[in-house]
């Protein structure tokens, strides 16, 4: 369940917009929402294709080209150091494949996740010093590798750092160091990914009369890999980089990225960077995960398509692995929930588990945050150690709650969405309580949202507005895919697709019917019937079909259109502080205590439907929002507790079945209901 935020549309600004620039007006309602105003501001995002600012803007360029080239002229055996994930591993790609390519004695090298982890380690450093390595340039990394660069100095090895993460309050002693964060660089755009400013690096070597095209004619495809991967804001010079590469990719000479392409079943078909960001990219970071991230480089440099063939085959392969891993941690943590639903009652949810696969970890607490909206922390052990990833809902910053609990931590670090950390197993329990006392103190914690750009008349959904919204396009970070609300939408039909994998709905609103896709669901998980009143979150896209054009409507989300979506997160919210005894006020802890009539609505209800296997937010419909959800989750546990029912809620099982009793309970011997009944006298 997640809070609609409609955004907030000044019209006015938007009429003058399409009337100034010509534009059509779902277009300029857009641009105006997401603060894209002015004329050079419109121009950059909707024309610009090929102008990049000098590189020579950027704090230390100058003495990072002058190091690299030195060390071209000169013979001297370069190694690009990068990282394993799809931006350091096109960062690697791209600046290896132009070195060669100009004549330099370099090589790559990529840490093993598993063994090294993220950046510099003294270890490889030490083996590239033994190779004869005179000059080490990272990409994607480096800033936070002041200990490594002095003992690459030590052993007589030159560094040139080029990154794109917060520096820490000492820069590295490098030759050069290159990195958009700098308090004291004065470029203008500082959301590169790491590829872009090995990009960047590039073009100050080409020098003052580098041709800017040209080079995003070789490289923009590597460019729109790293760049989609990162999730940097596709703005700027960000959205020329993914522009260009997605039509370099169409037709990709580049036989790793051809083949890519064919394993993940794209090819002949249109690009889009979401396209890339779901099927692409997570085949080159699932290499990375298991700890071979050297394919994904050999993929890309290759010019031999049988072996990107062969590589990209394995890479697909490994991603299904990677898949079967993450399916297999989310089946433990369901079970653990189903055991002990109190684990996510708390503010931010903190699993751990023996062994789980730590290069995985991350996506699976990305996972139970989208299923529970709130931050969530899974944790690894292994033995006496632990390592853990966790991710975040907007406007919490983790990365302060983690740093909050510093001294039980070996090591931590991240950003307000996403952290890794390690601790030692014994101080797991000390952790979930300190995050969670951090949590409670810094106020009320923001509810899961989905952004919404605006109401759509139904009787206003055309093709023609599906293709305008072409024009937006890249979608990504900072340009999300446009979501619209279609409110008070009367349910007609509901058809499954697929062997009932998928569901397609016929909706209407006064004379206006459309169909809309929900993909993922079947009926036996639909919680609405024929004649329900819903509202939809959708998006819209061309459908081409033998060469007709339609309009096609996916459903984001769906709710009853009686709901009041915040009451009934704030009432969930009361319900799960009293489970974990916070603080509450006498009014709070009344607004969740049913009357004896809401209990025997509420048991009615799921006598006569045999039970109930739907999420229990629904459930507040279902009654005709008579009662609170706060209500109907005490009132759930207290029967639960007495026999009358069973209760299985889990990360993917929400089910009620109600018991054969014979004998009659007293609701008010329930535990909970005592405990309710005794603080709020």
């Amino acid at each position: 369940m997640k809070l609609w935020n409609v955004a907030g549309l000044n019209r006015a600004e938007a009429g003058a917009i399409q009337s100034e620039y010509g534009l059509p007006a779902i277009i300029a309602m857009l641009l105006q929402t997401r603060n894209i105003k002015t004329a050079e501001e419109i121009d950059d995002f909707l024309n610009n294709e090929s102008y990049i600012a000098s590189p020579f803007e950027i704090k230390d360029m100058d003495k990072a080209a002058h190091r690299v080239q030195q060390a071209i002229d000169s013979g001297e055996l370069i190694c690009v150091y990068g990282d394993y994930d799809a931006d350091g591993v096109t960062s690697t790609a791209l600046l290896y494949s132009y070195l060669e390519t100009v004549g330099a004695n370099v090589i790559y090298y990529i840490p093993s996740r598993e063994t090294e982890g993220y950046g510099m380690n003294i270890g490889a450093v030490d083996t590239l010093a033994e190779k004869g390595v005179n000059l080490i340039v990272t990409v994607d990394n480096g800033i936070a590798a002041a200990e490594e660069i002095n003992h690459a100095k030590e052993l007589g090895i030159d560094t040139v750092v080029t990154d794109h993460h917060m520096p820490l309050d000492e820069l590295p002693n490098a030759c050069a160091v290159v990195d958009l964060h700098r308090a004291d660089c004065p470029s203008k755009f500082k959301q590169l990914s790491g590829v872009g400013v090995a990009f960047k690096l590039i073009m100050a070597l080409e020098g003052e009369f580098c041709d800017t095209d040209m080079l995003l004619d070789n490289y923009a495809d590597l460019l729109a890999l790293g760049t989609i991967g990162d999730i940097v804001e596709l703005r700027g010079e960000n959205r020329v980089f993914v522009k260009r590469g997605l039509q370099s990719m169409q037709n990709s000479d580049r036989p790793g990225i051809a083949a890519l392409i064919e394993n993940a079943g794209l090819s002949g078909k249109p690009l889009t960077a979401g396209k890339v960001s779901f099927t692409l990219v997570p085949r080159i970071n699932a290499v990375g995960r298991l700890g071979l991230s050297g394919k994904s480089v050999e993929l890309l440099l290759t010019e031999d398509y049988g072996e990107a063939r062969q590589i990209a085959s394995a890479m697909g392969d490994d991603n299904t692995e990677r898949r079967q891993i993450e399916s297999e941690i989310l089946q433990k943590i369901d079970l653990k929930i189903q055991q002990n639903p109190s684990l996510v009652f708390d503010r931010i949810i903190v699993i751990d588990g023996e062994n789980w696969h730590q290069g995985v970890i991350g996506i699976v607490a990305s996972r139970v945050k989208e299923t529970y909206g709130k931050p969530a922390i899974v944790i690894s052990r292994d033995g006496e150690n632990a390592k853990a990833s966790g991710r975040s809902v907007e406007g919490f910053a983790l990365c302060d709650a983690v740093a909050a609990c510093a001294d039980l931590l070996t090591h931590y670090g991240g950003h307000p969405m996403a952290v890794g950390l390690s601790l030692c197993s014994d101080n797991i329990e000390l952790f979930r309580k300190r995050i969670n006392e951090y949590a409670n103190s810094v106020g009320s914690m923001p509810f899961d949202a989905l952004k919404i750009d605006c109401k759509l008349n139904p009787a206003g959904i055309s093709l023609d507005i599906a293709e305008d919204l072409t024009n937006m396009q890249p979608f990504g970070a900072g340009n999300p895919t446009p979501v619209f609300g279609l409110y008070n939408m009367k349910i007609n039909s509901i058809i499954p697709l697929s062997n009932n994998k998928h569901l397609k709905l016929i909706i209407s609103r006064g004379s206006s019917t459309l169909s809309a896709m929900l993909f993922f669901t079947s009926t036996d998980t639909f919680p609405y019937q024929k004649g329900d009143t819903v509202d939809l979150a959708v998006t819209l896209d061309v459908n081409e079909y033998n060469g007709n054009k339609s309009v096609s409507i996916i459903i984001k989300d769906i709710k009853a259109s009686a709901d009041n979506t915040e009451n009934m997160l704030n009432s969930q919210r009361i319900f799960e502080d009293f489970c974990r005894s916070n603080p509450l006020s006498r009014e709070q802890l009344k607004s969740i205590l049913p009357a004896r009539d809401d209990f025997a609505a509420l048991y009615r209800f799921l006598r006569d439907n045999g039970g109930y296997s739907f999420d229990f937010g629904t459930l507040v419909y279902k009654l005709g929002n008579k009662l609170s959800l706060g209500k109907i989750r005490v009132a759930l546990e207290a029967m639960n507790e007495l026999g009358l029912i069973t209760i299985s809620e889990g990360l993917s099982v929400s089910k009620i079945t109600v018991n054969q009793v014979s004998a009659k309970v007293n609701l008010e011997s329930a535990a909970i209901i005592k405990r309710l009944t005794e603080v709020t006298r």
